[in-house]
């Protein structure tokens, strides 16, 4: 069986990769990180114009109705190009929300919006994700909203906010509703910021075909989102390690010749491609086994996130001094693959999560 990509999925990913080339050189990066900007307004049109954003809205509401695999090989290019534009919350998660459990008039109001890119949403399902911390959370009553969510994806752009409660419920919360406060939560990514929403007694929308289960496939799509993410970064890390290898010259000659820097570009290559597959397969099965999705996307992420930090480090290594230099820009990437390890659960829970799940199948094949 060939399990490969098709052709319009690879003239996708080239048309990403090219826009991002020209719209997002590190020079652009740099300037967005050194600001308060959220985000970089002109990438994100350049996003918008080739239909980036309507990935994922079925073509009824003005969207292409494409599959998480494709929303994969967009996010790969995103983090090779380090792009500072909110992407997970606004063209994934908020769009499979709606596609998944929101009524038909929500539907029609949202995902059109969505779809042009000219509304950003924001996304809070980390505390029934990745564990609420103490105080966290959101109490759900009569359609109002109380307590606090962290680690808000794509909060301080938004619109609209998905937000989910304790019991599983998602709603749809307007980002100027009355009782709503949010504020600026500080990462090691300056190209992805987060946020914290304060509710006291907010008004909201149920989404209501919303169930666990619908949080559940939020979950897999962004595992398997910011694995894609960081098998891009860790690339565009290795290629960087080894043009600087190419070029740096030591003891007459460049490093590349040395036997000990071959090795370290080698193994980074042959850690991190395998992964390929299983970030493939994992959004694939998303779609088509969706019985499979959550397992596989757990798996993807736990390793990525190993691979990748391997990578990261690693690549900076081969630059020596250079590599920990902000005229260099390699901390762009390395910050990037740290958040994406670590946001909506680091690759320990991720794995743990997976034998859990791997134990219930095994009880289930023996009853």
């Amino acid at each position: 069986m060939e399990f490969a990509l098709s052709p319009d999925q690879r003239a996708l990913q080239d048309s990403v990769r090219r826009s991002l080339e020209r719209a997002c050189p590190l020079e652009r990066v740099r300037a967005v990180a050194a600001t308060d900007q959220p985000f970089d307004r002109a990438v994100w049109q350049t996003l918008c114009e080739i239909g980036v954003p309507a990935l994922l809205v079925p073509e009824a509401h003005g969207g292409l109705g494409l599959s998480l695999l494709d929303a994969a090989l967009v996010a790969e290019e995103l983090g090779r190009h380090v792009a500072p534009v909110p992407f997970l919350g606004s063209a994934v998660l908020a769009p499979l929300a709606l596609r998944e459990a929101g009524s038909a008039a929500q539907q029609a109001e949202w995902l059109p919006r969505l779809a042009r890119g000219d509304c950003i949403a924001g996304v809070a399902i980390a505390e029934r994700v990745a564990g609420a911390r103490d105080g966290a959370g959101l109490q759900a009553d009569a359609g109002r909203l109380n307590g606090s969510a962290l680690f808000v994806l794509d909060a301080a752009q938004a619109d609209v906010f998905v937000v989910a409660d304790r019991s599983g419920g998602l709603h749809l919360v307007a980002a100027d509703a009355a009782g709503l406060q949010r504020a600026a939560l500080r990462s090691i990514d300056a190209t992805r910021p987060l946020g914290e929403l304060v509710f006291e007694n907010v008004p909201a929308q149920p989404l209501p075909g919303a169930t666990p289960a619908t949080l559940a496939r939020l979950r897999s799509a962004a595992w398997a989102l910011l694995a894609a993410d960081t098998l891009g970064a860790g690339w565009a890390m290795i290629d960087q390690a080894v043009a600087y290898a190419k070029e740096r010259r030591q003891f007459g000659r460049v490093i590349g010749s040395f036997q000990a820097v071959k090795h370290l570009c080698a193994e980074m290559a042959a850690g991190l491609e395998p992964g390929r597959a299983l970030v493939w397969y994992a959004a694939h099965a998303f779609d088509a086994l969706p019985d499979e999705a959550e397992l596989l996307s757990a798996h993807a992420k736990a390793h990525l996130s190993e691979a990748g930090t391997f990578v990261a480090r690693t690549a900076t290594e081969v630059h020596g001094g250079m590599g920990i230099t902000d005229l260099l820009g390699l901390h762009f990437w390395f910050k990037r693959i740290g958040f994406n390890r670590q946001v909506l659960g680091g690759p320990e829970r991720l794995r743990q999560h997976a034998a859990q799940l791997q134990d219930s199948a095994a009880m289930k094949e023996t009853t």
